[in-house]
């Protein structure tokens, strides 16, 4: 399994009873907040550096016993969707077995791959969490610098077709960024039925 240049990359990794898997190191966004534009890789005491592509045949011998955690996170410092056939035979394989499957996304998969990957997703995917982080498409532009155009609209329409697919959707903010209104943001994840969770700015994990 050479997929970074450690010995040792983390795929998989453990806090408190979820069981995260970094599957990918690229990413759609390259925002502001994000530890690894601040010259960090690491959440916790975990290096999620990665360098080669990953593909499930890396990570299905290191799921372990799926009942031993409450639930499988796909969450890294990359946008998992990017990695979609590695998530969907991953999350398919946790899922046969009887676990609980989590996904951890920026929102722009539907634009990334220029179709609606939520009906692949809802097979598999147990619950949604979307970051949205800002309430306008220009506080959206200065704190998370998206790589495709129009990606705020994409994200809005995402939100408001998730929930349609996925039996639990959460949308989170971040609390403190500059010229974001948190209420706003909430009201954006209450009115498409969605959950709104509050981050605060500086806390990973």
């Amino acid at each position: 399994m050479n997929a970074s240049t450690s010995p040792t990359p983390t795929l998989v990794y453990d806090i408190g009873n979820h069981r995260y898997l970094n599957i990918t190191a690229r990413c759609t966004l390259r925002c502001q907040f994000c530890p690894k534009h601040n010259g960090s890789k690491q959440v916790h005491d975990f290096d999620l550096s990665l360098s080669q592509r990953i593909t499930a045949e890396d990570v299905l011998p290191l799921l372990g016993n799926v009942h031993d955690v409450e639930e499988y996170v796909f969450c890294g410092f990359g946008e998992p969707t990017l990695n979609l056939e590695c998530l969907l035979q991953l999350a398919h394989a946790i899922k046969a077995q009887g676990g609980r499957v989590r996904l951890n996304t920026d929102g722009l998969g539907n634009h990334f791959h220029r179709r609606n990957i939520l009906p692949e997703l809802s097979q598999c995917i147990d619950s949604l969490s979307i970051s949205l982080n800002a309430d306008t498409p220009e506080s959206y532009q200065q704190h998370c610098h998206p790589k495709l155009a129009n990606s705020y609209k994409a994200l809005l329409e995402f939100i408001q077709l998730a929930p349609q697919y996925i039996p639990q959707v959460q949308v989170s903010a971040i609390n403190g960024l500059a010229n974001v209104n948190i209420e706003r943001c909430r009201g954006i994840a209450e009115q498409n039925g969605a959950i709104f969770k509050q981050r605060e700015l500086d806390k990973i994990g």
